[in-house]
């Protein structure tokens, strides 16, 4: 007779996985309804979830390619958002240049890649940068941490080597 946890394992780690991701998103979220000026989440994030919270030793999922990956792509949105015609060309191009970019720096996030879309087509200002992407992604990145650490007890940031 095998002696089987009362919650198999797999859905034991997707419930960890996917309570991570809800409280991580809830708290950028409730971010935004404390300060006016603060809005905290964006659709990619959603995104970021699933890769930093289901394969949390992902390359994908480092604190280097989250970070950088939204960063880079974030700014070159706004670039293109501010000083390009918006067409199907000019998101295409957009979205090219940041898998490139991405690639070339080593710091690959495929959630990143809906950044410049987002930002090309609501026109998002400068600040866009700021809040919520730089805030976001360092939450992120730190909740990531601490659940990973205390919660799922995964190492997390992955250790190079």
């Amino acid at each position: 007779m095998s002696s089987r946890p009362f919650v198999p394992q797999k859905l034991q780690q997707a419930l960890i996985a996917g309570i991570g991701a809800a409280l991580c998103i809830s708290l950028i979220a409730m971010g935004g309804t404390m300060t006016p000026d603060y809005l905290g989440v964006m659709a990619p994030f959603g995104a970021t979830m699933v890769i930093l919270f289901a394969l949390p030793q992902s390359p994908l999922a480092q604190p280097k390619n989250i970070i950088g990956g939204h960063l880079l792509t974030a700014a070159l949105g706004l670039v293109m958002a501010h000083y390009a015609d918006i067409t199907p060309y000019t998101l295409g191009l957009a979205v090219g240049l940041g898998v490139a970019i991405m690639m070339l720096t080593g710091t690959l996030h495929p959630p990143a890649g809906a950044n410049p879309l987002l930002i090309m087509l609501t026109q998002a200002p400068w600040y866009f940068f700021i809040t919520p992407v730089l805030t976001g992604c360092l939450f992120i990145v730190a909740f990531g941490w601490f659940y990973h650490r205390f919660v799922s007890k995964s190492e997390y940031p992955k250790k190079q080597g």
